[in-house]
Parts: structure tokens; C-alpha cells; sequence
């Protein structure tokens, strides 16, 4: 029996802030896969790893965790006032999907370094030294992203001594601005799908005492569910460990996640939300209180507006997702919501949050506009740098 040798596809594995990913050039895909549908997301699959039962990845590139099951695909944008168009590909770990519905903020930092790397970028944009603004064309979300890659001698620079929480090694800073956040398609739409800051939140009776659960849904970054803290039995100094190894805690989250996609209008039934898996995501809040970071480190309580834990692809987040940090900006600069009431409740045009593995800062600028709440741009620094270069080969 003849046996076909693998597919060799020119790729990039590049980490973006805490998460890493397989980047490509759609030019460099095979021809089936330069356009949506199932043969573009078997790729991806393949590439990963997935489906994989044993959750361990052995046979593909991806690290069994949502911040290390991911694809990416850049092109040279035909929009004005853009240099790329970013794809970005969710893969499932243990079922047979590629969720297309989200964007991730941690590789928009290495989709703005990658797109100079890979020759995305018109030569004549790049200086020699400084720093290179890449505007890049977010396709899933619609939105743009505007990345500021630092160069050196004609070359993204990708050593420094910016440090992020999460990640072990400092490496250049890349400031990212997220502009126009509302996640609902249309230019200066409200961020509040509901209208409002707070929503009472109809859950099942074994996830809260009465059914009920003060939520403030945004779709910001990424459409994102707040709930307090106290109210479903946590602190908010919470480590992976702590909420990861009960299965019946995460069914109680991912309950609290099909109840705000209802809500929020982004699916239609309670069985739709298991094909949507990477939004909308779910995070807690609390007030600032002191606890030990899971580097070891402590994270003092002064040194922090509030506490946030996010959950991402079923499962505790173990730093911050860029997309939710820009969520949680643009709630904290809004007065009355969950996130600005456990900040303090002030009028704020930036936050520092504590997550499991540190802190974060975020930026964002809010505004009312014809008596719904815009936020028109967050800001935030993460890293970037490429682990390997050259060819991913799968199994024709």
C-alpha cells in the first residue's frame, strides 16, 4: 500500500504576549485552505493537534491549554489606511472545531510583529530605528488594531527589558491601541448589548441561591460576562488550580456563560454555546486584596485598583487574555458597572488589575454618545517574539 508523504507549509511559531500560536502567510496555505471552510479548519486541527482525547497535544503544536491552541493567518490588506488583514483560529483541544467568533489580543501583538517579519509591510514604512506603527485589519471582529513594533537596524527588535507578568523572560515592549471596541459590527455601537451597566442574570438555581446574578455583559475587546466575586463563593485571589481541578465549579462557570450568550443575544439556544466556545468569555471581580501570585510572587493589595479572573475555553485563565484585559478597561472607565464598582467606583482613564500570575495595566477612553457609553480606544504593552521559524508538516 502506497503511503502519501506530509504537506510542508511555510509557518512561524511566535509567542504574543501570554499566548503562542502557528502564524501564516494565506499566500503560503495550499489553495483549499486560502478560503474559509472545512478544509482550512482541518488544517488547522492538524496543525494543533486536535482532537485530542488524552488533552496533551503530543502530535501537533499546540500546548493543550487555550492560550497555546491557536492559528493565525496574515495577507497584505486591500482596505485604506491598513497594512494586513489578521485571521485568527481558536482550536478546540478535545472536539473537532476552529472557533472563528473572537479575536486574541496577546497574538495582535505578534500579528503586527509577524507582519513585518514576513514582508506584510510596505519597506517604506518600516524606519531603520524606532518603531514601526503596523495598522492591522482584526477580520473576525471587524476592528482596527494599531501596534507599535519597536525596529532596530531595519529589523523588528524582539529583546529588551520590558517585563509581563506571566511570561518567565522580558523582551521588547510593543504598545497595542484597540480602536472603536464595540463588538457588535457597527462603528461607535454601544458596548452594553443589554443597554445597560448591570443586568440581573437569569441562572439555574445550583449556580446561585435564587437564580439570579448581578452581571455587567460587554462586548468590548471581546464579549465579556463580569459577575462579582462574592456572589458565586470566591475571593477573586483565586489560582488555576483552585477553580481547574473542580469539574463541578467549571460546569457552574460555563452555566454562567450560556446564560450571558443568551442574554447578550450571541447564540440561540443553550446548545449553540457548545460550538462558541471561545466567546463570550467569563470573569470575576473583587475590591484589591493582597495575595500570592502564582510565580511565587505576592501581589500586594495597594498596589492594584481591583482583582480579576477570566476563564478561557472552559478552564481559569493563568495570566489575562489581551482581549478580555481590554473588556475590563473599558468597563473599569465606565461608571456603575461591576468592574468600576469593585475599582472603587471612580471616574478612571486607566486600571491596574491583579490576574493569577501579576498585574496588568490597561488604558481606555470612554465616552457617551447619543446617551449609550463608547469606548474609542484601549491601550495596553505586551511582547513578542518568534520561537521557530520554517515548515509544519501534517499528514496529507
Amino acid at each position: 500500500m502506497a503511503h502519501l508523504p506530509q504537506v510542508k507549509i511555510p509557518a512561524t511559531y511566535m509567542r504574543g504576549g501570554t499566548s503562542k500560536g502557528v502564524f501564516f502567510r494565506l499566500q503560503d496555505l495550499p489553495e483549499p485552505c486560502q478560503v474559509p471552510g472545512e478544509a482550512r479548519d482541518k488544517l488547522f486541527m492538524r496543525v494543533i493537534g486536535s482532537p485530542d482525547p488524552y488533552s496533551a497535544h503530543i502530535d501537533g503544536m499546540g500546548g493543550a491549554t487555550s492560550s497555546t491552541s491557536k492559528c493565525v493567518i496574515l495577507s497584505k490588506s486591500a482596505r485604506p489606511e491598513h497594512d494586513v488583514d489578521y485571521l485568527y483560529g481558536q482550536v478546540s483541544i478535545d472536539k473537532a472545531f476552529v472557533d472563528w467568533s473572537g479575536n486574541c489580543g496577546n497574538l495582535s501583538t505578534a500579528a503586527g510583529a509577524f507582519a513585518i517579519h514576513a514582508g506584510l509591510v510596505d519597506p517604506s514604512r518600516i524606519t531603520e530605528n524606532g518603531t514601526c506603527m503596523v495598522r492591522i485589519w482584526q477580520a473576525n471582529i471587524r476592528k482596527t488594531i494599531i501596534a507599535h513594533v519597536p525596529v532596530s537596524n531595519g529589523q523588528v527588535q524582539e529583546t529588551g527589558d520590558f517585563e509581563l507578568d506571566g511570561v518567565t523572560f522580558p523582551a521588547a515592549e510593543i504598545v497595542l491601541e484597540f480602536l472603536d471596541l464595540a463588538d457588535d459590527g457597527e462603528e461607535g455601537g454601544s458596548m452594553f448589548p443589554t443597554g445597560n451597566p448591570v443586568d440581573d442574570l437569569d441562572v439555574p438555581v445550583d449556580v446561585v441561591e435564587g437564580g439570579t446574578l448581578k452581571a455587567t455583559l460587554i462586548a468590548a475587546g471581546i464579549p465579556t460576562i463580569f459577575v462579582n466575586a462574592e456572589d458565586i463563593g470566591y475571593q477573586g485571589t483565586e489560582l488555576r488550580e483552585d477553580i481547574n481541578s473542580d469539574p463541578a465549579q467549571l460546569a457552574r462557570f460555563e452555566q454562567i456563560r450560556v446564560a450571558g450568550a443568551l442574554r447578550m443575544g450571541l447564540i440561540k439556544s443553550a446548545e449553540e454555546a457548545l460550538t462558541r466556545q471561545h466567546t463570550p468569555k467569563v470573569a470575576f471581580v473583587s475590591p484589591p486584596k493582597s495575595y500570592p501570585a502564582s510565580s511565587g510572587k505576592t501581589v500586594e493589595a495597594d498596589e492594584v485598583d481591583l482583582l480579576v479572573r477570566a476563564l478561557s475555553m472552559g478552564k481559569l485563565h493563568h495570566a489575562m487574555m489581551g482581549t478580555c484585559a481590554v473588556a475590563i478597561g473599558a468597563a473599569a472607565a465606565v461608571p456603575g458597572t461591576l468592574v468600576n464598582l469593585a475599582a472603587g467606583g471612580v471616574e478612571r482613564q486607566a486600571v491596574r488589575f491583579g490576574h493569577p500570575s501579576g498585574t496588568l495595566r490597561v488604558g481606555a477612553e470612554a465616552a457617551q454618545v447619543g446617551g449609550s457609553w463608547v469606548v474609542t480606544k484601549a491601550i495596553m504593552s505586551r511582547s513578542a517574539r518568534i520561537l521557530m521559524e520554517g515548515w509544519v508538516r501534517v499528514p496529507t
